[in-house]
Parts: structure tokens; C-alpha cells; sequence
């Protein structure tokens, strides 16, 4: 790694040019911008730090259905409890919030139970009202996130259910290619 990639990397950190004339004046603006953004956000609202988080969130939903991401992993329920958890401080809050059973909202979480449509469109309209006043949020987003997770989740476990499924299928007629 040669001196000037070493001495950016360096510099990351403290989130300013790294190209100071010596190591002190840089090291002394690094603190000095911490200092200012630590006392910064000890003087935001609760609110502000909501707004913050769900805007989070709202970037990660949608850079998650963009991608094709093919894991074994949960992004719905990671993002939904994302969500409870930066608005209220129980989730049984929230359960009464859309009418649901606190019990079923935990299967839902911890991927006992899917979740139905009647949980889906009221999680959409609470989403529409709670990101009313932070950021445009669109009513299709927690669909979108749910769908994506079940096609990848399909893609990546061909392996495992296609010999069995292709037992069951069968072609009585080809189409021709020209």
C-alpha cells in the first residue's frame, strides 16, 4: 500500500481531507469535527433520531429490493422489527396499534407464521401514516420487500426442491422453434 492510500485511509475515520501539510494540523480537525458531531447529535429530539432510523430503513428496503440478493436470511422480518423497534418502545404496542395479537406478531418475527394479507395492508397503511411526515415511503414497499425475499429464496434453494417438483411435470406438447 503506498503512503498517500495509507494516509487517506487514516483519514477516513475523522472524516476529513486527508492531504493536511502534517499529521497534527489533520489529527486536530478530525477531534475538532467528532467533538462537533458528537455534541451535534446529543441535542437531537427523539424524533429526529426516529425520522433518522426510518429514513434508515426506508433506503435499505429499497437497496434491498433493487438487488437481487440470494441468502438464507429473513431481510422482511429484520426489517419490520427494525421498524416496531424505532417506534415503539413495545412491540406489543404496536401489535395493538394494527389490531393484532401480541402473540402474533411474535410468530410473524421469528418466522413461525407468515405473515397474511390482512397483517400486510395494515402494516402498509400504519407505514403510509407513521412515514407521512419523513420521507415519500410508498404503499408497495413492505409487498415488495416480502415478494423479493420469497423469489430469491425460491431461486437459491432450486437444488433442494426441483428434482422432487420435476417429477410432477411433464411437457405433452412442444412448441417448435423456427
Amino acid at each position: 500500500m503506498t503512503k498517500k492510500k495509507k494516509k487517506e485511509i487514516e483519514g477516513a475515520e475523522y472524516g476529513v481531507d486527508s492531504r493536511y501539510p502534517s499529521t497534527k494540523e489533520r489529527e486536530a480537525d478530525g477531534k475538532a469535527l467528532m467533538e462537533e458531531r458528537l455534541k451535534r447529535m446529543k441535542n437531537l429530539s427523539e424524533d429526529q433520531i426516529a425520522r433518522a432510523k426510518l429514513l434508515q430503513l426506508k433506503l435499505k428496503m429499497e437497496e434491498y429490493i433493487n438487488k437481487p440478493v440470494y441468502q438464507d436470511y429473513n431481510f422482511f422480518t429484520e426489517f419490520l422489527t427494525t421498524y416496531i423497534d424505532t417506534i415503539y418502545s413495545k412491540r406489543s404496542n404496536f401489535a395493538k396499534d394494527i389490531d393484532i395479537t401480541p402473540i402474533l406478531l411474535s410468530k410473524i418475527l421469528n418466522n413461525h407464521r407468515e405473515p397474511r394479507d390482512e397483517f400486510m395492508m395494515r402494516l402498509m397503511i400504519h407505514s403510509e401514516k407513521t412515514y407521512k411526515n419523513v420521507c415519500e415511503f410508498h404503499k408497495r414497499t413492505w409487498y415488495q420487500v416480502y415478494f423479493h425475499e420469497k423469489i430469491c429464496d425460491t431461486m437459491s434453494s432450486q437444488d433442494k426442491w426441483r428434482p422432487e417438483v420435476e417429477k410432477h411435470v411433464s411437457i405433452s406438447k412442444l412448441i417448435k422453434a423456427e
